[in-house]
């Protein structure tokens, strides 16, 4: 059997679990559509702990657990959840909201508890361009004082931008305020048109093709690693540049939703990810190991040769394989044809990114 070394059947390296949706922020693309308060079917402390104890049994080496949400400071038994994570051996990354929830002391006990890293949302390189996607005065600069904590203590930090016709403009400015922040890195989301992010505009193919070549551009002196969500194309580039094969190892080869990633809502529900919001099974009645390993949609996820349109007939489909979100969003088919991925992606520039 031919291997194939961008197939994650066994085990995803990332799981995604929303531990509340419960967040005092109102960002304007949020994929939860949060609310102040925790919804009322949100998993219990001892159905969580159960659920942990699930994720450790898909094995070695252990899939890294990024608590989400919402803000997962909203839920009163955060640090006992990571601590419990941590003493099973799985790594723990945390994605808080800028909140007046995220102290010093809250960033220190996240330290303490085990975390890796954490992640921080900065949507604008101006206070006011961040809060208008964010919704609430004051929320950049609680970024700013946390990324200065973190570092003060040496907690490792990402940075998390949204994609987006509103933003696009702004992210040469976003990536150099990122490179003098110091964070490990810089992540950038590009919009899916789910939950309140439904009512905002996605950028044009041609831009697409645009950015994804400018953010391989070499960048200064300490920019952090660059990295993509909803965008695998990214890789796609990055195969082609180092060996002009779809074959060729890349950092995140294959990764994409259903494939080395999985998610866990609130409520318990399993899918694909959270831009793809389509259950396969609920945690408190069902496996979350043999959901992922064998639930029909999982399974069709993983074979990229089977996608429709030009995503199935690519040469480099395994190491990319398409926004499996964006086609379900724009299609209802979860293995169709990503519809902002350009015929012509490796064509050159026509102008540089503003």
């Amino acid at each position: 059997m031919t291997p194939r070394p961008f197939l994650f059947e066994r085990a995803p390296r990332r799981v995604y679990w929303e531990t509340t949706r419960a967040c005092d922020l109102v960002c304007r693309h949020c994929r939860a559509e949060a609310a102040p308060m925790p919804a009322p079917d949100e998993l219990t402390q001892s159905e969580g702990l159960r659920l942990l104890d699930d994720l450790a049994r898909f094995g070695s080496p252990r899939p890294h657990v990024v608590f989400t949400g919402g803000d997962p400071l909203k839920r009163a038994d955060i640090f006992t959840l990571i601590r419990h994570a941590r003493g099973l051996g799985l790594p723990v990354s945390v994605a808080p909201s800028a909140t007046p929830l995220l102290t010093d002391a809250a960033l220190a006990e996240l330290k303490a508890a085990g975390v890796q890293a954490i992640s921080l949302s900065l949507d604008g390189s101006t206070a006011a361009r961040h809060a208008a996607l964010r919704g609430v005065p004051g929320c950049f600069a609680r970024t700013m004082q946390a990324v200065t904590s973190a570092r003060e203590i040496g907690l490792p930090f990402q940075l998390n931008t949204l994609v987006s016709a509103a933003t696009i403009d702004d992210l040469p400015a976003i990536r150099r305020l990122v490179a003098t922040l110091g964070a490990a890195r810089w992540s950038l989301f590009f919009l899916v048109t789910v939950g309140r992010g439904a009512l905002l505009e996605q950028i044009e193919t041609a831009q697409f093709r645009d950015l994804l070549q400018w953010l391989l551009a070499p960048g200064g002196v300490g920019e952090p690693v660059i990295a993509t969500t909803e965008a695998p194309q990214l890789r796609r580039l990055l195969a082609e540049r180092r060996g002009g094969s779809g074959r060729a190892h890349v950092a995140g080869g294959g990764i994409r939703d259903g494939n080395g990633i999985v998610f866990v809502s609130h409520a318990g529900e399993v899918t694909p990810s959270g831009f793809l919001p389509v259950s396969v099974g609920n945690v408190r009645e069902a496996d979350v190991v043999e959901l992922y390993r064998q639930a029909p949609l999982f399974r069709a996820l993983r074979r990229p040769e089977h996608f429709a349109g030009r995503c199935g007939a690519c040469e480099y489909r395994d190491v990319c394989g398409g926004s499996r979100a964006r086609a379900y969003a724009a299609t209802g088919d979860p293995c169709g044809e990503d519809p902002l991925c350009p015929p012509d992606l490796f064509a050159p520039i026509a102008a540089p990114v503003a």
